[in-house]
C-alpha cells in the first residue's frame, strides 16, 4: 500500500509515534512502515505543500459516511482494541469513532476509519469470526 504525504518527518511521527509502526527503508522522497506485517509506502509529494490536504468523497455505509479513497488492514480483535485506546490517547482525528458495524449480521465486524496528517483515509477493523470477512 502506499499514500501521498506532505512531510516526511510528519508521517514519520505519525505513523511511529501515533501509530506503532516500524519504519523500514527511506530516501529522500519515500519512507517504509511496517503496518501490521504489511509493507506501508509514504511517498513525498510537494506539490500537496506544507499545510495541504487531500481530500475525500464519502459513501454512505451502515449509517456513516466512509471515505474514498481509504486504505487500511484487518487486525486480530485484541490488537484492534489496543490500537483503538492508543489511538484515543493520541487524540488522532476520528472520520468513524470505533465502533461495531453491522450488528448481529453477515460480515459484522469492528471498525474505525481515521485520517493522517496529509488526509489520507485509513481503515482498521477486526472480526469476531476472521471468516465473516467476506460474507454477504
Amino acid at each position: 500500500m502506499a499514500v501521498q504525504v506532505r512531510d516526511l518527518e510528519e508521517a514519520r511521527h505519525f505513523y511511529g509515534a501515533v501509530l506503532g509502526c516500524a519504519e523500514g527503508r527511506s530516501a529522500a522522497e519515500w519512507v517504509d512502515f511496517n503496518l501490521y506485517g504489511h509493507q506501508f509506502v509514504c511517498h513525498l509529494n510537494p506539490q500537496l505543500g506544507p499545510d495541504g490536504r487531500l481530500s475525500s468523497h464519502f459513501n454512505p455505509v451502515d449509517g456513516h459516511g466512509v471515505p474514498v479513497p481509504h486504505c487500511g488492514v484487518v487486525l486480530e480483535m485484541a490488537d484492534w482494541t489496543a490500537l483503538a485506546a492508543r489511538l484515543k490517547q493520541h487524540q488522532v482525528e476520528w472520520v468513524i469513532e470505533p465502533g461495531i458495524r453491522f450488528a448481529d449480521s453477515a460480515g459484522e465486524q469492528a471498525t474505525l476509519f481515521i485520517l493522517d496528517p496529509s488526509g489520507n483515509a485509513l481503515e482498521f477493523k477486526a472480526f469476531g469470526n476472521l471468516g465473516q470477512l467476506f460474507a454477504k
